[in-house]
């Protein structure tokens, strides 16, 4: 099992970087619902530069390798020990932009909401954005590195996704309050047979993503 850790913001800070925000996102496969990113800055140093770590932070790697309850754990320390942005596209702006537009928009959002979390901070620091993938964010004036992998192996974006993807079950499972005959609950609007089963039999319901192909499929 791969363990991500501090080294990379380590390194950066080591080059004057005084701000490492680690973001992510979680949403673009479903059929339903909206996309979710989450930005993150560490609060304090005391755990970078081979300080010890607290057995929550240690567990903090990709939320995909976590179990559900791992990441309902650490939704609240994320909180407490990393300062928070969180960015929301719905189904309406998919439709209307495409999912990955929408991504964007989610993320700088997500940013957007850091920098006024962390208002008491002098936000004019040296600053970079590390994202998972391959893609930077476009028409956007903040530093940036794009890092293949990164949910799995730097921490700032692990944590980022662990707390978008709480943040967006959490969505969804109110979701499953409204409209239970998807079982979204279950599934989180991912193409499951269960939610195909269902998309076939009542046609979608008003979050779905009408733009993608097998919603379209089910619709009269």
């Amino acid at each position: 099992m791969i363990n991500s850790t501090f080294e990379f913001e380590e390194k950066l800070i080591s080059k004057g970087y005084e701000i490492i925000i680690g973001i992510d996102e979680v949403g673009r496969g479903p059929l339903a619902g909206p996309v979710v990113a989450c930005a993150v800055s560490i609060r304090t140093s005391d755990v970078l530069f081979g300080h010890p770590m607290s057995k929550e932070m240690e567990l903090i790697r990709d939320s995909k390798m976590l179990s559900e309850k791992q990441r309902e754990s650490l939704f609240d320390f994320i909180a407490e020990n990393f300062y928070v942005g969180v960015g929301i596209c719905d189904h309406r702006t998919i439709d209307r932009v495409n999912i990955l537009e929408a991504s964007f928009l989610a993320m700088k959002s997500a940013i957007a909401s850091l920098s006024y979390n962390m208002k008491h901070e002098t936000w004019n620091k040296k600053k970079i954005i590390l994202l998972d993938g391959n893609k930077k964010i476009p028409n956007f004036s903040l530093e940036q590195r794009a890092i293949v992998s990164g949910d799995k192996l730097i921490k700032s974006i692990s944590a980022a996704s662990i707390y978008a993807k709480v943040t967006r079950d959490r969505m969804m499972g109110e979701m499953h309050e409204k409209y239970p005959e998807y079982n979204f609950a279950q599934h989180k609007g991912y193409g499951t047979k269960i939610h195909m089963d269902a998309l076939k039999k009542h046609g979608p319901c008003e979050i779905h993503r009408k733009s993608f192909r097998p919603v379209r499929k089910c619709m009269v």
